[in-house]
């Protein structure tokens, strides 16, 4: 056991977490120079067009150290964007080590104090590494001083590489064996393991990512699973080398893969623990948390016909990503489709390529919202993410809405703008914490559903790309929202419905209606669209009708003749204002959330 080192690599999203894990993968000789490519654990190609790692993965790899040791080294690469959190927590539950790396070029970022909080959360031991160090930008001094007074760690323990260049690599190998502590546990206890990790394969089910914490798991071990209370048979176990490679035994300490005939992942839960059916744990490991959906958006399918596709669809991918909640839905102007929960925005958006990319269907996406806690005025509490579900404002007597604690790190030259945009999306206290020379840390308390849309866009803007944030939930907090609802023709479309503070329902639904009045095309008749919050109008937006000259084929005569004929047109608009329908096409919808969204 004293030659295996579990650890993984955690940093802010784009300070290559993916590339150090590919140089070292390379320098112990895990992959052949033939087979080599970028992002070598992002399995999805969305994860390489984007450079972004979304799932976890993890590689069993041998090093042969300077004393002339074999070691086993367990690397766990994990994301960076703070919408995939939990996939990191689970990954650190699972190690002893981390590898906290740090851009040379942009120094300490807000994701990367997160990080640092989470790992030493678990009680990890840290080891830092300057990477980038051959961009023209980097300061390597200047980094070691971040990492000093906003990590509070060994600013001379950093390990200069550049994972690029392979520079400084065979340094990182050194300093995992020497300053990461090897794991424990006792092989002959009762089996305490991990899942932390588990993804479908169509030919073996489900295949279990697991870390052995006591106790040794063979083939033919009937195993329990404690939390989600289902029994199972191992069929086969082993390492992970880029390909599976089957072992007899995963003893205390090590890092596998388990197939044991799970059949969906909905079936397990990732961060369960599992012992052994005839010498169970007395307890499960402890620190085990569900993932949470804070973001909740309605799916349909652009052409009614493909909604048995799309059900396919995002039950495949559900098998996949356990993160994903879904239930039946259906409106009147979209017909029927599915309320999705995600973790975030980024989570939405990957979800949505994904169905649009590997399953070829056309979606059209509601505008997304948070859930809210209401009172109602019977004593009972409900939690509603629908405006569909939203009760009569007469029976509601308060509402709630998360908050969260937003973590912003700019460069000090931004700090007035960012405050101001801070403000815009409902601030409620803002504290600043001087970092280093030049940057500073911005706290902030804030609406979650304030930062849904445009927030992180902007900030990007103002600050020139240099701003970084991160957010934590905090609580729910006492909040005036209401419902607005969008009418075309006086008729409401309940698929454009939304929730929204009462400060930000105007300006909201002023840009709804100019957006629908530029999308919707002209009929011949007048169309008023409209914002309101019950029965009070909020907003308006005219689409002007097609006019025929019905007084064209007149060539003189009394002007009596003029006017009975556009009397007679008059009353045919008005009767066909009364009941005409008016065509709402598709893309008026995408354009209401495309515009809001930038």
């Amino acid at each position: 056991m004293k030659q295996i080192r579990n650890f993984c690599i955690i940093a802010h999203i784009d300070h290559g977490k993916s590339t150090l894990a590919d140089r070292l993968i390379q320098a112990c000789g895990g992959v052949t120079q033939r087979e080599l490519h970028e992002q070598m654990l992002d399995s999805m190609d969305i994860e390489r067009e984007r450079g972004i790692t979304i799932k976890s993965n993890t590689i069993t790899l041998d090093y042969r150290g300077a004393d002339g040791q074999d070691y086993q080294l367990n690397l766990i690469d994990t994301p960076g964007h703070v919408d995939f959190s939990h996939e990191v927590r689970r990954s650190l539950m699972a190690c002893e080590g981390a590898l906290m790396v740090v851009d040379a070029s942009q120094g300490v970022e807000a994701q990367t104090v997160a990080n640092l909080y989470l790992a030493l959360e678990y009680d990890l031991e840290l080891l830092p590494v300057i990477n980038k160090i051959d961009l023209p930008a980097a300061d390597i001094d200047r980094v070691r001083e971040e990492i000093d007074s906003d990590l509070g760690l060994d600013p001379f323990a950093a390990i200069p590489v550049s994972a690029k260049t392979g520079q400084g690599i065979e340094d990182v190998l050194a300093g995992i064996v020497e300053h990461l502590p090897p794991p424990s546990g006792d092989p002959d206890a009762p089996l305490k393991a991990l899942v932390f990790d588990a993804h479908f394969d169509k030919y073996r089910g489900v295949i279990l990512q697991c870390r052995v914490m006591e106790g040794t798991l063979k083939p033919r071990d009937e195993i329990h699973f404690m939390h989600a209370d289902r029994d199972y048979k191992v069929d086969e176990l082993g390492y992970n080398q880029l390909k599976a490679v089957p072992k007899k035994q995963l003893s205390a300490g090590e890092v596998g893969y388990v197939v044991a005939g799970v059949k969906s992942v909905q079936d397990i839960e990732i961060g369960d623990t599992i012992t052994l059916v005839d010498r169970p744990a007395a307890e499960p490991i402890p620190g085990y948390q569900p993932a949470k959906q804070v973001v909740f958006s309605s799916i349909y399918p652009m052409s009614t016909d493909e909604y048995q596709d799309l059900t396919k669809a995002l039950e495949k991918l559900a098998i996949n990503d356990a993160a994903l909640t879904f239930e039946k839905d259906s409106s009147a102007a979209l017909g029927f489709g599915f309320r999705c929960g995600f973790l975030g925005l980024l989570h939405l958006d990957v979800i949505q390529e994904r169905l649009q990319r590997e399953f070829d269907i056309g979606l059209v996406i509601s505008a997304p919202s948070v859930s809210y806690k209401l009172n109602l005025n019977d004593g009972s509490t409900v939690e509603v993410d629908n405006p569909s579900y939203w009760p009569d404002p007469t029976n509601i007597q308060s509402a709630s809405e998360p908050y969260i604690k937003a973590s912003i790190l700019i460069p000090e030259e931004y700090v007035g703008p960012v405050m101001e945009l801070c403000r815009d999306h409902r601030s409620e206290s803002q504290t600043m914490n001087y970092l280093a020379a030049g940057r500073l840390e911005v706290v902030s308390e804030m609406p979650l559903g304030e930062v849904l849309f445009d927030f992180y866009d902007k900030l990007k803007m103002i600050t020139r790309g240099y701003g970084s944030f991160d957010y934590v939930p905090i609580e729910y907090r006492p909040t005036d929202v209401v419902k607005v609802d969008i009418l075309v023709n006086k008729e409401p479309v309940d698929a454009l419905s939304y929730l929204v503070h009462r400060d930000k329902a105007r300006a909201r639904a002023l840009h709804y209606c100019e957006q629908l009045a530029e999308a919707i095309p002209r009929h011949q008749f007048k169309i008023p669209i409209q914002g309101a919050i019950g029965g009070t109008i909020i907003s308006r937006a005219t689409i002007q009708p097609y006019r025929k000259d019905v007084t064209a084929k007149l060539y003189g005569g009394d002007v009596s003749r003029k006017k009975k004929l556009l009397e007679k047109q008059k009353k045919g608009k008005a009767k066909m204002k009364q009941f005409g329908s008016v065509n709402i096409p598709q893309k008026a919808f995408v354009s209401v959330l495309r515009a809001d969204k930038d």
